[in-house]
């Protein structure tokens, strides 16, 4: 294997902001937040908007998540919705 190529592979902590889980895997995102795992270590942290535990296929569960405002934004930029007169 060549050296110096490969890109950091390290563990991180990947928080679902919409249902609040954690999980502890290893990959090669980096951030500049850091919080402390069960096992006492502090990792860096990454915020997911959805993960298989908020994503409607995976829980059964319709739900609504539009954290971000993405369906208005899109519904005032091309003028869809509401009441046109």
């Amino acid at each position: 294997m060549k050296t110096d190529i490969h890109p950091d592979y390290h563990p991180v902590i990947f928080l679902d902001t919409a249902s609040g889980e954690k999980v502890l895997i290893s990959s090669t995102m980096k951030s500049n937040e850091t919080m402390e795992w069960e096992d006492g270590q502090t990792y860096p942290l990454v915020r997911v908007d959805i993960s298989a535990y908020s994503h409607p296929f995976f829980t059964g569960q319709m739900k609504y998540v539009d954290s971000a405002g993405r369906v208005e934004k899109f519904q005032k930029k091309y003028g869809w919705g509401g009441n046109k007169k």
